[in-house]
């Protein structure tokens, strides 16, 4: 069977957590301040699971989470414990993708656990999607924790403990009407443009593509379209939708066109749905979603709804 076509289908979903369960924290990518862990910690807590933490979550080699090395043996570390149910990244940043070659595949195979977190975390979610076929969370992390509200919150927990989720994004002057389904794989649009070429890179066919991004400029994020347009990606989607985009900047002669209308404008000359300001991202009301999970997607008259 053909990769792209099997990709199409469910991926497959770890254990779903159970009070008592273990939480491993660990950071793949930035340093991060042990204040945000601490609050973090009290929170998962609070909610009945026991938290470790990885032995160098708190290195720090200039602006990582310690070296490559240190970052890695974290990860897997965590892969590799069968008591530990889901792995919680403390941030984003950049660096994840300089440990994928790494991954303790045999590990995650053997025992697949709920990997947690948006941003660069985007790429370790496509590559087990890709490389393993398993769903993973793409959701908010400690080092927002203490900004998040109870409905981020207890999504989040919502999610991990196997229970139903639908959410409405606000109607939109761009979206696009029209039902389609699919998984929906994607996250932070930076890193999905710099997975081009790679093992990781995504399969747009049949799938339902999220994107988000932060501080970008606009003609980085027109060169980040024409790159997944080029490649494919964009062609058969089974519809677009489009978080955050946020804290955009500009040249001093203008680009002329905002972050959703540079998306609308390459997606232009497909038919399916496409939805923006959807809840998820680099925003306050970040809300989680399962990465992989095959879900519905409807617009009517400019107003989406997504069944997960």
């Amino acid at each position: 069977m053909r990769k792209d076509n099997y990709l199409s289908m469910q991926a497959h979903t770890p254990r779903f957590l159970r009070q008592g369960d273990e939480i491993r924290i660990v950071s793949t990518a930035r340093f991060v301040e042990r204040e945000f862990i601490n609050r973090a910690v009290s929170e998962i807590e609070n909610r009945g699971y026991k938290v470790s933490l990885g032995k160098n979550l708190f290195e720090r080699e200039n602006q990582f989470a310690g070296t490559d090395e240190q970052r890695l043996q974290d990860l897997n570390d965590a892969l590799a414990d069968q008591n530990v149910r889901a792995i919680l990244a403390a941030r984003g940043g950049y660096g994840t993708a300089r440990i994928l070659r790494g991954f303790d595949g045999k590990s995650f195979n053997n025992d697949p656990k709920w990997i947690c977190g948006y941003s660069d975390i985007t790429a370790l979610h496509n590559h087990i999607y890709n490389a393993y076929q398993t769903q993973s969370l793409h959701s908010s992390m400690p080092i927002d924790f203490h900004k998040n509200s109870k409905e981020v919150m207890d999504s989040f927990f919502d999610l991990l403990e196997g229970k139903k989720c639908s959410y409405e994004a606000k109607p939109h002057a761009l979206n696009r009407d029209g039902n389609g389904e699919g998984p929906m794989i994607g996250g932070n649009l930076s890193i999905l443009y710099s997975l081009l070429g790679s093992s990781a890179q995504i399969s747009g066919a049949g799938k339902i593509l999220f994107i988000e991004d932060l501080d970008e400029y606009l003609y980085h994020v027109d060169r980040m379209m024409v790159a997944l347009k080029r490649a494919g990606i964009l062609k058969n989607l089974g519809g677009l939708v489009v978080g955050g985009m946020n804290d955009m900047n500009d040249n001093k002669v203008p680009f002329g066109k905002t972050a959703e209308e540079i998306i609308a404008e390459h997606v232009s000359g497909y038919t399916y749905p496409v939805v923006f300001n959807f809840p998820s991202g680099h925003i306050q009301r970040n809300l989680p979603w399962i990465h992989g999970k095959k879900r519905r997607l409807t617009v009517r008259n400019g107003k989406p709804s997504l069944l997960q």
